[in-house]
């Protein structure tokens, strides 16, 4: 195979899939906290998060800027990023009395167990900025 022929999109792996702790809150019945399954979105998917967090906004003397809610971009990120437990499922969401995968993802998680979810999709999403950064990077 030639150096070229690596990059060709039969030969890539696309789609990574890790089991993560997020909390040791979630328990099976042996007692163990259940891992969460995450997998990595594709920079075409990422765009379309960060437009979707994205609108104009009127600044001085009447100017179009624009602005992105990072908090709405990130929780994007991690919605899509979380394959088990389903976010998406209506029982699941019922059983936290919200409507909405990114509504549940903030109900279930405790701070520290929300950043530590961030941590581990932007590990596998290659992200090697801290979160502080990678915020900074959405606002330019």
């Amino acid at each position: 195979m030639s150096d070229l022929q690596a990059f060709f999109a039969q030969n890539v792996q696309s789609d990574v899939t890790e089991e993560v702790i997020v909390s040791e809150r979630f328990k099976g019945p042996d007692g163990k906290p259940i891992p969460w399954k995450i997998h990595n979105i594709t920079e075409t998917e990422n765009e379309e998060y960060r437009k979707a967090a994205t609108k104009r906004v009127k600044g001085k003397n009447g100017s179009q800027q624009v602005e992105t809610d990072q908090n709405a971009y990130l929780i994007k990120i991690l919605v899509a990023s979380v394959v088990f437990p389903d976010l998406k499922n209506a029982e699941l969401q019922k059983s936290y009395g919200v409507m909405g995968a990114e509504d549940l993802l903030r109900k279930m998680l405790f701070p520290g167990e929300y950043a530590t979810l961030v941590q581990k999709v932007q590990e596998l999403n290659g992200f090697d900025q801290s979160l502080g950064d990678l915020m900074d990077e959405v606002k330019n």
